[in-house]
């Protein structure tokens, strides 16, 4: 799978959860995904000071995204470390 179709697949699973996002006031979007499979997003509105954006990121959108695509080896969000 090219980066083209990877980066198809991870908007589809954003696409997926996104309104979920959305119903709490948040939304996300994709800024990168690296060399090595690391999904980098970017969280908005209600999403930025929420305390569980952490367990989102990985209940919720690596899960969905790894339905879609499941060699993506983490989601991060911007801004975050990818060493962890």
């Amino acid at each position: 799978m090219n980066k083209e179709e990877i980066t198809n697949k991870v908007h589809t699973a954003l696409d997926e959860i996104r309104p979920f996002l959305q119903s709490d006031g948040g939304d996300i979007s994709l800024v990168d995904i690296t060399d090595d499979l690391t999904v980098v997003v970017k969280l908005h509105g209600a999403c930025i000071g929420c305390r569980v954006n952490q367990m989102t990121l990985k209940s919720g959108v690596e899960m969905t995204i790894k339905k879609y695509i499941p060699n993506i080896n983490k989601v991060v969000q911007e801004g975050a470390s990818t060493d962890a």
